[in-house]
Order: structure tokens, then sequence, then C-alpha cells
């Protein structure tokens, strides 16, 4: 399993949001979901209001930003397996920002998959 560098960190918080979401929704799209089940997700990993994360997808800030301000969700820790190369539950606390941009990424491919939101939204059994 690849090891998360500061280095990487550092690039991940540097990149701006809104340049990234549109990947994300196209990738959802083209498997049927829609903008509003990528904004739920989204929303329910780091407790924004719509109006704050249509700054964030409007360009208005970095991941670096866009997770500092967040409210991660208590569930969070239920996200596992493996996004890019990396075990999300191994990645250390000292590269949060990093670790919380795969847990995303992980909801995202669920939701890609045609998994049902309650199970893609993480409640506590």
């Amino acid at each position: 399993m690849a090891k998360v560098t500061p280095e990487k960190n550092e690039q991940v918080a540097k990149m701006n949001f809104g340049s990234i979401y549109p990947h994300y929704l196209k990738r959802i799209e083209k498997h049927g979901r829609t903008k509003e089940e990528l904004d739920h997700v989204i929303k329910w990993l780091t407790g924004y209001e719509q109006k704050v994360l249509d700054q964030y997808i409007a360009g208005q800030g970095t991941f670096g930003n866009f997770f500092q301000g967040a409210k991660i969700h208590e569930n969070s820790h239920l996200i596992k397996g493996v996004v890019c190369g990396y075990r999300i539950e191994e990645i250390e606390e000292e590269f949060a920002i990093y670790r919380d941009c795969r847990r995303m990424e992980k909801l995202i491919d669920e939701l890609a998959k045609g998994r049902k939101m309650e199970k893609v939204l993480r409640e506590a059994k």
C-alpha cells in the first residue's frame, strides 16, 4: 500500500475544489446518478449547507480550505477500503486533508457503482 507523504498531502490541499468537482459529477452522471445525489453525499461527509458547497463548486477555495472548514461526519471512520492505492483507514491523522479527500472519493465511487444511498451514507449499527 502506498504511504501518504507531506508533499502529496500539500499537493491535494492546494488543488481548487471547483476544478475537480465537474469530474466527480461527470463520473456519477455516466452511471445514472444526479448532481443532487452527489451534493447530498458531499454534504453528509462535510456538514456543509448547499450554499457553502456551491461556493466551493464555483471555485472559491482549495481542498485544504474545503476540508479544514468542514465538520467531518462522526461516522466517517466507517468509510474503509482502497482508493488510488491508499488504504483509507491507514492514512495518518497528520494527513487528514488527504484522508478526507480519499473518503469523499470512496463515497463518490460507491455512488457511481449504483450503491443504495443508505449504504453510501454510513449509519452506525
